[in-house]
């Protein structure tokens, strides 16, 4: 794994196992699905010590990693990719696209028995983890909000958040909800494919969705800067 978090993973794999046990409404409540959903998710994480294992990068999916399209990613940048981004899990804390993990369910908004909600349970750990691993780094945070609440930036980290803003129905401008993982994803493509770009140095890319930096949006708070990419 990317970071040394074993003591941790070992806790949560033990309540996530002693959860499978239980019944059938309270699995679906921690597990957030239903009916042959749930009986695969159950199947997966009862077996989830002895699963196969895959990389991270290839067992997740979803539309940000979909956009992200890592098989046609050129050399360099896939490279880049293994050393210098890391994926917030539920499960395992931090881990890295190439470690090797199986297939499991399991958020990290969700309450899991005596741990609790594992946003707030991983906190501490993941707060030493990434701020070891962040300094003197670039650090891009596109984390969404519920793994984002997993950690606590020291005041004097420097990082970079990114909002997707388009037109309301009014006209006024507003954060786009449905599709931001989709436009996230294409954003880690172009970061992985131009090393060293700043938030600055977003003004010159256009999203594949029509998405531009807006400057005069740009925010800092502390050390936390805020771009914003609108769509016209």
């Amino acid at each position: 794994m990317a970071v040394d978090l074993d003591d941790q993973r070992e806790q949560v794999l033990r309540a996530l196992v002693a959860a499978m046990r239980g019944g059938t409404a309270a699995r679906s409540k921690l597990l957030g699905v239903k009916g042959e959903a749930l009986a695969a998710a159950t199947a997966e994480n009862r077996s989830v010590r002895a699963a196969a294992t895959r990389p991270a990068i290839e067992r997740y999916t979803g539309v940000l990693y979909d956009a992200l399209d890592v098989g046609t990613l050129p050399a360099a940048a896939r490279r880049r990719l293994g050393s210098s981004v890391l994926i917030v899990s539920g499960l395992w804390g931090l881990v890295a696209p190439t470690d090797a993990i199986p297939a499991y369910k399991l958020k990290m908004g969700a309450s899991l028995g005596r741990l609790g909600r594992l946003s707030t349970w991983w906190r501490e750990p993941l707060t030493g983890a990434l701020t070891a691993v962040a300094r003197g780094r670039t650090v891009w945070n596109l984390l969404p909000k519920e793994h984002d609440a997993a950690w606590s930036a020291p005041d004097d980290l420097a990082q970079t958040s990114v909002e997707f803003l388009e037109p309301g129905r009014g006209g006024e401008l507003v954060a786009v909800a449905h599709w931001n993982k989709l436009l996230k994803g294409a954003l880690v493509r172009h970061l992985l494919e131009h090393p060293g770009t700043t938030p600055d140095g977003l003004r010159d890319w256009e999203h594949p969705l029509g998405f531009r930096m807006d400057p005069g949006r740009t925010r800092s708070a502390g050390a936390r800067t805020v771009v914003s990419l609108v769509r016209a």
